[in-house]
């Protein structure tokens, strides 16, 4: 049984994105049920904008009142680090923070660069602070100065076509093949648009970063990349938090956890969003799984103040929506099992499709602050079962 405060259960939320909003917001379904949100932030990060911040065209950030119910209390902090035993976390500000359920929503950051120069020469953009130093350096650059993208991905893509069509020379490092999530037709169709753009695309096996200084890239074909500034967009990383509290983790530290989300060492604690990895078998990092994560992690939590026993994940996707520019997008289909298929909507009505769904989300974080349990999960991926059997039964035990 959950230990009651006042009569009421304490339930703590560890990071304010889409998967942790969700979740805070999907609690105050119960009326005894005390929320509690930590960010480092006290505003809301769009991070499906965080290229338009850099380009100039929008600021990325949302204002919590808009999105956060206002049954959640949010602490402005950072939680530095979760005390099984005594069930609290402590904070970067000082003192701790007590729970009956906490919610480990800590999303993801940049990936920490492997490349020798990329910590020092390299500007990342995963996070405000990243793309809000970027966008200054960007800006203090010449307008005719070369910019380099590193990263092929969806990250690294829209990054590039955003600074093209604001009339920057820009030079596309893929690291290996363009989009690799994409369906050949829609790799094609992005290839045109970026060469539309004026955007210089190096890709193939040769074009991965071998060093970065601060005028180039190196790769690992011996190319040199000259340019005035390097953007970073080549992979994303989770917070350490799960492995410095001696909790299980994956080997890319995100917190292992069953199928209900429900962390492997402790059923007090359920993960969702990026820094989750079920079964070790971790959905694509992203704001499509962490809208479907987030809620699942609330509705587990509160199953279990009911004393039921949490519903196994089952999650569905419907593809990836890719900006290029503010003029053209793509929407690349895919099966459930989140595997691209040859069909994609591109264009303007690609770039349309996009802006639906970012705008889209942020209504459905305010639908469920206002309606708690307005996110109905419907999609589901009936096979993930069989691949989670296949997985397990083919790694090695886990060991701590």
């Amino acid at each position: 049984m959950a230990k009651h405060t006042g009569g009421r259960t304490e339930v703590i939320v560890i990071g304010g994105g889409y998967a942790g909003v969700l979740a805070a917001n999907r609690l105050t379904r119960r009326d005894d049920v005390a929320v509690t949100l930590v960010n480092p932030r006290p505003a809301f990060v769009e991070r499906l904008r965080l290229h338009q911040l850099v380009a100039g065209s929008d600021d990325a950030v949302v204002d919590y009142k808009d999105v956060l119910s206002e049954r959640v209390e949010l602490v402005v902090d950072t939680a530095t680090g979760i005390d099984r035993e005594a069930r609290t976390v402590s904070l970067a500000g000082g003192g701790t923070v007590g729970y009956d359920h906490l919610i480990y929503a800590v999303g993801s950051r940049s990936g920490a660069p492997q490349v020798p120069g990329a910590d020092r020469f390299a500007y990342p953009i995963a996070t405000l602070e990243e793309a809000e130093r970027l966008r200054r350096a960007v800006a203090a650059a010449p307008a005719t100065a070369a910019l380099t993208v590193v990263g092929g991905g969806a990250t690294g893509i829209e990054t590039a076509a955003e600074l093209a069509e604001a009339g920057r020379n820009v030079t596309l490092v893929c690291g290996g093949q363009l989009g690799p999530y994409l369906h050949p037709n829609g790799r094609r169709f992005v290839a045109k648009r970026l060469a539309a753009l004026g955007v210089t695309v190096l890709e193939g096996p040769g074009t991965r970063a071998a060093s970065v200084t601060a005028d180039a890239v190196r790769l690992a074909d011996g190319r040199e990349v000259r340019g005035h500034l390097t953007i970073w967009a080549a992979g994303f990383g989770v917070p350490d938090l799960a492995a410095r509290s001696g909790l299980s983790t994956d080997e890319a530290g995100r917190l292992l956890t069953d199928e209900t989300l429900t962390s492997i060492d402790d059923d007090r604690i359920v993960a969702a969003g990026d820094a989750a990895s079920p079964s070790g078998l971790a959905y694509r990092m992203g704001c499509q799984a962490a809208v479907q994560l987030g809620p699942h992690a609330a509705d587990a939590v509160l199953r279990r103040i009911e004393g039921e026993r949490p519903e196994a994940i089952s999650i569905a996707f419907a593809g990836l929506c890719v900006s290029l520019g503010r003029g053209a997008g793509i929407f690349q289909f895919a099966r459930k099992d989140d595997t691209a298929i040859r069909f994609y909507v591109g264009g303007r009505p690609g770039a349309r499709l996009k802006e639906f769904v970012v705008s889209h989300t942020i209504k459905q974080l305010s639908n469920e602050a206002h309606k708690p349990g307005a996110r109905v999960l419907k999609a589901k991926d009936d096979a993930r079962q069989q691949r989670v059997q296949a997985a397990c039964a083919s790694r090695p035990a886990h060991v701590s």
